[in-house]
């Protein structure tokens, strides 16, 4: 095979020298690990950090990404790989396309997934639309997933360490999106070949913690940031039985989710009762027994789809499907209602279903993610 025609590892018929790769750099370990490797693979690399919200609000903050000490931190790596890093502020942007909506969502009762929403509106749009104009061939992220060839083109696969996998933050990733990114990580058997490829480069960030919370969610006090953006959000309530018998009152519907059962301040009862409905407008917070938080039927709208043939190609579709990042992909049946809306029925009851969920559909057996769409109701 001619030199000119071989495929370097990013896919391209060209030197790596000649392959522009924008590299998506949080400041954590793994967007650094790709920058650095693809840098040390010759490619001509160009790092990009988005400032997302508060940056001197955020200097003192620990575990956090896009702001304060991350940015310095992707910058020193940039420095030390030798190739050129830009900040680009973002913030009103990821407050008009995350924030105010996660604030809205959480209000109306749901359970907003940010980091999704991040990744669908912020980094694979605005920041992979910044990555076409610098004439780059293609994006490249510290995320652990893995981008397949397939016969109708790119396929979206789970990583392969499954305690690492974040598919289910990715489900809305589309097909042309798919087409330019690259998701170096993803066949990594473990965290611990990333660090150890950090420290053979001598990054800085070789030991650095994963950040855990969201990042403009300090310490995962959702209530705070709800209150601060909503004022008078937190007005108190009732705490009503399902079966319409008033319990006690609540500090505010924003200070509980669907499924809760402790910090309910309704002990001394015969039955343990959860969250089973969070009602916004008459400010109750609704409790029952656990069996009412079961639910087979899920309807899913916003539906991004990654199979092969169309989606309403089909009446039914018999895939696996994920409804929270933590649990595993489970059997079910998805009847599309059109292109973008979907029923799913669980073939074994899920408890604590809840809106603004994402539900992510998985292939039966193997790797492939078939995207996904968000739950609108429980």
């Amino acid at each position: 095979m001619a030199l000119d025609a071989q495929l370097n590892s990013l896919g391209f018929a060209k030197a790596p020298a000649d392959t522009r790769v924008i590299v998506a750099m949080s400041g954590g370990v793994d967007s650094s690990v790709v920058a650095a490797e693809l840098a040390a693979e010759g490619y001509d690399v160009v790092g990009i950090t988005l400032q997302l919200y508060d940056h001197g609000a955020a200097l003192a903050k620990k575990g956090a990404c896009c702001a304060g000490r991350d940015i310095h931190d992707a910058r020193r790596v940039a420095e030390t790989m030798g190739f050129p890093h830009y900040v680009l502020d973002y913030e009103n942007t990821f407050r008009e396309a995350v924030i105010d909506e996660f604030a809205d969502s959480y209000l109306a009762g749901a359970t907003p997934v940010p980091c999704i929403r991040c990744n669908e509106r912020v980094k694979f749009r605005d920041l992979l639309a910044t990555a076409k104009d610098l004439d780059a061939d293609c994006m490249a992220t510290g995320h652990y997933i893995r981008r397949a060839a397939g016969a109708a083109g790119p396929e979206l696969h789970q990583a392969a360490d499954p305690a690492r996998d974040q598919s289910y933050f990715l489900f809305s990733t589309t097909s042309e999106q798919l087409d330019y990114l690259r998701f170096p990580l993803g066949g990594l058997a473990t965290k611990a070949e990333t660090r150890a490829l950090a420290a053979k480069h001598g990054l800085s960030v070789a030991d650095k913690p994963d950040s855990q919370d969201i990042c403009f969610v300090p310490n995962g006090d959702y209530a705070s940031v709800i209150e601060k953006l909503r004022p008078g959000a937190a007005d108190p309530g009732e705490i009503v039985h399902a079966d319409g018998q008033v319990l006690g009152t609540h500090r505010g519907v924003i200070h509980y989710t669907v499924g809760q059962r402790r910090g309910l301040g309704i002990g001394g009862l015969e039955e343990p009762l959860y969250v089973v409905k969070l009602d916004v407008e008459t400010r109750r917070v609704v409790v029952g027994p656990k069996e009412m938080l079961s639910t087979r039927i899920v309807p899913v709208r916003e539906i991004n789809w990654l199979g092969d043939a169309p989606f309403t190609s089909q009446d039914e579709w018999h895939l696996g499907v994920k409804v929270r990042s933590t649990r595993p992909p489970r059997e079910a049946v998805i009847r599309p209602v059109s292109e973008t809306e979907a029923e799913v029925e669980l073939v074994v009851a899920e408890e604590g279903v809840s809106p603004g969920q994402a539900c992510v559909f998985y292939a039966p057996e193997g790797p492939r993610v078939f995207g996904g769409g968000w739950i609108h109701r429980g």
